[in-house]
């Protein structure tokens, strides 16, 4: 358990980032098959990802492993559209 955390918090952020790394899911799944990305700000999903890619390397740097790993997944699935973004305009 990390420091300074209750069950019911560590249990509350859990149920959070699991949540928020799988909304991620149907979206990459729909643009891996369609292949068409045209509704997709790039702006967007390029900001979120570099502030993603920030918040994992602070995980890492604070050793949180819930940090690091939510947002090192959430990177690979935000990455993952951005990059077909990129491919597929």
């Amino acid at each position: 358990m990390e420091a300074g955390l209750s069950h019911v918090e560590i249990l509350l952020g859990s149920a959070a980032a699991v949540c928020t790394t799988l909304s991620f899911v149907p979206q990459t799944i729909k643009i891996i098959r369609e292949r068409q990305t045209a509704g997709i700000s790039l702006v967007m999903y390029s900001l979120f990802t570099l502030g993603i890619l920030l918040w994992t390397i602070y995980g890492v740097l604070i050793q949180s492993a819930p940090v690091y790993l939510a947002n090192g997944a959430t990177l690979l699935l935000a990455g993952t559209i951005l990059a077909m973004k990129i491919k597929f305009g």
